[in-house]
């Protein structure tokens, strides 16, 4: 599969792996704040942004075995991965499958396992995206991406991310949408997480009620060695808080 990407800066590779229904777009102030320092790849997952879908049903170690194809046609040689939401967990199962391709994960604001409660959400959320399209579950993910403040916020931009990030959902195509979120219902890293070799970054938002800092805390604990942070911020705390997230990243690789 053929994902679109765009990479720019210099220096150390460092890959951005976005979270379900966004595009690369999710990265623009965390990549801009790295490129002086990083050579910075974006890419879309299959069936989101400007990448193409595919029929059918398929699972994260799919999407880590795309981001590994990626890493391979780009790199010299390993990268720091780094992934929120779906895109943390593309980074659990790359760090597992492909540890060769990886000098670092950073998982942020994702979860390493859901229980029955939660997957029964997941199959709710499918069976609305399936039969109406994504348009009536936007205005709930919102709520989950971004704080109130973040969302009314007009003087500094966050409205406008806001919306500009509403926009991207739903223009995501229904059957890869509904795909994507039974990859991410079905995983289960709680064993694989332990054999993770390469150093761990784990990033918690304090306000995130789509992944709560419980789950952040309990992959931290999973991974050998693995550092845990926290961020001021909801959901997409790369979104919410772009400079305060590079600061932890950069603080992270730089001790590498």
């Amino acid at each position: 599969m053929s994902l679109h990407f765009v990479q720019q800066g210099q220096g150390p590779l460092v890959v951005l792996s976005h979270a379900l229904g966004c595009d690369l777009q999710m990265w623009d102030g965390v990549a801009a704040a790295l490129q002086d320092r990083y050579t910075v790849l974006r890419y879309d997952h299959r069936g989101h942004g400007q990448s193409p879908a595919t029929a059918g049903a398929f699972g994260m170690n799919d999407l880590a075995d795309d981001a590994a194809a990626l890493i391979q046609q780009q790199a010299q040689g390993p990268v720091h991965f780094v992934g929120l939401s779906m895109g943390g967990m593309t980074a659990q199962a790359l760090a597992v499958r492909h540890p060769a391709l990886v000098r670092s994960i950073t998982i942020a604001n994702s979860a390493s396992r859901y229980d029955e409660a939660a997957r029964a959400g997941w199959q709710t959320r499918i069976d609305t995206v399936r039969a109406q399209g994504l348009e009536p579950i936007a205005d709930g993910a919102m709520q989950r991406w971004f704080t109130p403040e973040f969302r009314a916020d007009l003087a500094h931009g966050g409205a406008a991310r806001v919306a500009a990030l509403r926009a991207v959902l739903v223009a995501t195509a229904p059957a890869p949408y509904a795909a994507s979120c039974e990859a991410v219902a079905r995983i289960d890293f709680d064993e694989s997480n332990r054999r993770i070799a390469c150093p761990t970054l784990v990033i918690g938002g304090t306000r995130d009620e789509a992944t709560p800092p419980a789950l952040s805390e309990a992959i931290a604990n999973q991974i050998p060695g693995a550092q845990l942070r926290s961020l001021d911020a909801a959901h997409l705390s790369a979104v919410e808080q772009p400079a305060a997230f590079a600061q932890r990243l950069g603080d992270f690789l730089a001790g590498l």
